[in-house]
């Protein structure tokens, strides 16, 4: 009786096998005739036995599956079939099919992410480029950067839930987007390019076309990456998950400078102006010498009505930066915050003549004082807000000539 069970269980195990060369056999002929769906069908059937197969078996089906699906463009299956095949012959040492299907994942990986840039080059359909990336990225997990090309184009498309999901995988695997840029002179034009790699680069300095390389490591996108989790949390209404995100990412890098300003950015998206105002002293204390932070200082202490502090801070970020045009603007506007209380006085005082012309004195002070820091805001970079605001002050100080060199400016930038 046991040799009876015997003899009948290798029966079944021939015919196993048998069948796996069967179904294979009739895949392989199936795509030879480009006739897909019969091979995906033999596939299927050979899927359910491939488990104890033969380790040559094995490899044909991770092939052939790889192969069927490709030219049927279910791109996700064909390079999940030869991902399979690479790490299965990789761990058994024999090289079969893997050198074959090598060119076949790499023209996939191509096509798909070429299908992505153009999708999202074209502007129209960002969920359907985000797609592609990220699925870019699950066929060739090595390229991450894909990955974060789709969390991108998903926050553009507004689909924050998907979004979401790539930034989050972006945490988990800690991508970081640090790279090294293989920077060269270019000789001809002096303009310094990014040749892609150190051979290239090489290349080039040994060609006499270009001088001066240079290393350049990229900063890391961790922080960002943060900072728009917390941002899709704020716009999805959930203000306290989007700072608890921040809080968390700051937990482990507490004198992150950059986390430190996208934390400041969430609470001016909040409109929470003291807890803006907090962090940029914790930012201002980390780097003393940024013009930007006294400037953002100087922005809040404005908007909370403390205007001496705000003019100290702008003095300093143009101390730091001394063609600071818009700290420049903010210090004049400050200077004429005194501007509106004078107003309201010389309203009151209408038929009061003797201190209607004490405000008026008054006011041309206040006028001559600021008239500097708009006129170096204006000499840095020019635009219709300060030559209307010169334009306004030139005449109520008389300077006749300027008044109507700004008037006429003003005229031709309406």
């Amino acid at each position: 009786m046991k040799k009876q069970i015997l003899a009948l269980s290798l029966g079944v195990a021939s015919l196993g096998a048998f069948a796996q060369k069967a179904e294979l056999k009739a895949a392989e002929k199936a795509i030879k005739k480009q006739n897909f769906n019969e091979a995906i069908s033999s596939i299927s059937a050979a899927e359910k036995l491939i488990a104890n197969a033969d380790d040559k078996y094995k490899s044909k089906f991770y092939f052939l599956k790889g192969q069927a699906y490709a030219s049927k463009k279910d791109y996700k299956t064909a390079a999940d079939a030869f991902n399979s095949l690479i790490a299965f012959e990789k761990k058994t040492g024999k090289t079969r099919h893997s050198n074959e299907a090598a060119p076949v994942l790499n023209k996939i990986i191509q096509d798909v992410s070429n299908k992505a840039i153009k999708i999202y080059n074209e502007g129209k359909d960002f969920k359907a480029a985000a797609e592609n990336f990220y699925l870019t990225y699950q066929l060739s997990p090595k390229d991450t950067s894909f990955a974060y090309n789709a969390a991108v184009a998903a926050t553009q498309g507004k689909d924050y839930d998907m979004a979401l999901n790539y930034y989050n995988e972006l945490k988990k695997i800690g991508y970081t987007g640090i790279e090294t840029q293989y920077l060269a002179t270019n000789k001809l034009t002096g303009k310094v390019e990014n040749l892609g790699s150190k051979s290239q680069r090489d290349l080039m300095i040994k060609s006499k076309q270009y001088l001066n390389p240079v290393d350049k490591r990229t900063d890391s996108k961790s922080a960002t990456i943060v900072k728009n989790i917390a941002l899709i949390l704020k716009e999805q209404g959930k203000n306290e998950e989007a700072i608890a995100a921040m809080a968390e990412a700051r937990k482990s890098n507490p004198k992150d400078l950059n986390l430190i300003l996208n934390e400041a950015q969430l609470y001016i998206e909040m409109k929470r102006m003291d807890k803006f105002g907090e962090l940029m002293n914790e930012a201002v204390s980390l780097d003393p010498d940024n013009p930007t932070l006294y400037y953002n200082l100087g922005v809040v202490n404005y908007n909370q009505g403390r205007i001496e502090d705000a003019k100290k801070h702008y003095q300093k970020a143009i101390e730091l930066k001394p063609d600071y045009a818009d700290a420049y603007m903010n210090l004049a506007v400050s200077v004429l915050d005194k501007d509106k209380q004078i107003v309201e006085e010389m309203n009151k005082n209408l038929s009061n003549f003797k201190k209607y012309d004490e405000l008026a004195l008054k006011q041309k002070e206040v006028y001559k004082e600021a008239l500097p820091f708009l006129e170096k805001a204006d000499n840095i970079n020019r635009n219709i807000d300060t030559v209307k605001t010169l334009m306004n002050l030139y005449e109520v100080l008389e300077i006749s000539d300027k008044a109507d060199e700004f008037r006429a400016l003003y005229k031709s930038m309406k």
